[in-house]
């Protein structure tokens, strides 16, 4: 009953082929959140396929209704050993983004998993169901190896709306604060840093979409006879736009740039570095907030970017002033950024630049989340991840992209740990998505070895998870 032999059980299930297999069979259920039809298959994959799973190996299940009326349901799992132990929070979720079968490559299909050399094809392979299968396979290697414990309690939580939003997800979260309370969330998703380089991330940027209208007239008007004297609303909305974002990529909003990179944040990052990899494109040196590596501006920084721009009619341009441009702008953001008060920031900022004519329309945002990199549950798990590997691991304060991480540090109220088992040139939410093989195996590996630290009791040794802060070890409630 030995780290190694939790190790080597997680291995096996990778070289024998029965976590290919268990794969297979999750991918098959055709999850795609985003189709309006989707509602039974996305019970069915909680229901028929985790529940009898988590059944077995002892937890307590229960499928939890969605307070948003006609959104997907969520699968709250049980295992409580002792109120002594520490308790852990883990996420997944069932879902998938549309699988646009007819754009995968030549022998490949979204609805199931097939193997070309290290790649593993099929919709969910990454994003998540492949992520949340390693982390259940390694659970049942630490249950195989203690004897059926684990050696601290563990809720799980898995969801099916997160590709449309994770509607639902918060309300559902403070109706059962008390019932989801842990000491720490460990879950996984996104992508490591690279494919060779195990990660974890504490936390994921913020997100704000707006759109910025300028609509001047009705109708067109000759280029000719009204040039230079009509204001031409696409040249209006460049220039509003290059005022809040210079040709550099530097934010110029100063409402809208984060306050000084924390220290803890400027160390975890230091010489760290972005893309390079097969597949990937190159990082323009030049591109984003000056006197900052590309790893501060990803991970440690605000970026502002244009997602689309229109005026006139860009598919059959005809010779006439057009009366409207607009344009769908995206902000993603680190903690500290005043995000709440963008729309009153940006206005602010056009109206002192002469664009009073700009309109603003502000979407829902995301709240950024970042723990302190120095916090103890961190330093514990990169220990136990290199531990494993023999590798140093990446550490980064947050995710580049957006996940809802708020649910969890801000809701509950607990510090958060992803260890991703995916790689940058995954094709996420693409046709031809897939998980690396290495990478699988690895990641059996490491979480097996995380959820084995866990259940250690010993105080000396290095992983031990008994001097680590434990505020919240609820059983059950009653």
């Amino acid at each position: 009953m030995t780290r190694d032999s939790a190790i080597q059980h997680a291995t096996e299930q990778y070289d024998s082929g029965r976590f290919l297999d268990d794969l297979q069979r999750r991918v098959a259920f055709r999850t795609e959140s985003q189709e309006a039809d989707s509602g039974e298959r996305l019970r069915a994959y909680l229901s028929d396929e985790i529940t009898p799973t988590l059944t077995q190996w002892g937890f307590t299940c229960r499928i939890a209704e969605n307070p948003v009326a006609g959104a997907g349901p969520f699968l709250i799992a049980h295992r409580h050993e002792d109120d002594a132990l520490p308790t852990v929070l883990s996420y997944g979720h069932g879902d998938v983004v549309r699988g646009y079968d007819a754009q995968w490559g030549e022998g490949l299909a979204p609805w199931r998993v097939t193997v070309d050399g290290e790649r593993w094809y099929g919709r969910g392979t990454a994003d998540n169901k492949g992520q949340h299968s390693i982390n259940l396979a390694a659970l049942k290697a630490v249950l195989d190896t203690r004897d059926g414990k684990l050696g601290f309690n563990l809720k799980l939580l898995f969801e099916t709306g997160e590709e449309v939003g994770s509607p639902g997800l918060h309300e559902l979260c403070a109706q059962l604060h008390d019932e989801l309370a842990a000491d720490v969330l460990i879950a996984s998703d996104g992508p490591r840093l690279s494919a060779r380089r195990p990660t974890v991330f504490l936390g994921s940027r913020g997100l704000v979409n707006f759109r910025l209208d300028v609509k001047l007239r009705d109708g067109g008007h000759h280029s000719g006879n009204w040039g230079g004297l009509l204001r031409n609303p696409g040249v209006v909305l460049a220039n509003a736009i290059a005022s809040m974002v210079d040709t550099n990529g530097r934010v110029m909003i100063e409402g809208l740039r984060p306050p000084p990179m924390p220290d803890a944040v400027r160390r975890a990052l230091a010489g760290l570095t972005v893309g390079g990899n097969p597949g990937e494109p190159a990082v323009d040196a030049d591109y984003g907030e000056p006197g900052l590596t590309p790893a501060e501006r990803v991970f440690g920084w605000n970026s502002l970017e244009v997602l689309a721009f229109r005026t006139g009619n860009p598919e059959k341009p005809v010779n006439a002033i057009p009366p409207h441009a607009f344009a769908h702008l995206q902000i993603r953001f680190v903690v500290g950024t005043d995000w709440l008060n963008l729309e009153q920031i940006v206005r602010r900022h056009l109206d002192e630049h002469g664009f009073g004519m700009v309109e603003i329309d502000v979407e829902r945002g995301v709240p950024a989340t970042r723990v302190d990199p120095d916090n103890p549950w961190v330093q514990w798990a990169l220990r136990s991840l290199q531990q494993t590997t023999g590798k140093q691991p990446v550490l980064l304060p947050n995710l580049g992209g957006t996940l809802p991480n708020d649910v969890f540090a801000d809701v509950l109220g607990m510090p958060t740990l992803w260890v991703p088992h995916s790689y940058p040139g995954c094709s996420q939410h693409a046709p031809d998505e897939h998980l690396l093989g290495p990478v699988v195996r690895e990641g059996l590996r490491i979480m097996s070895g995380l959820f084995w630290d866990l259940g250690v009791r010993d105080a000396d040794a290095p992983n031990s998870a008994a001097a680590l802060p434990t505020q919240r070890r609820q059983g059950v409630p009653s």
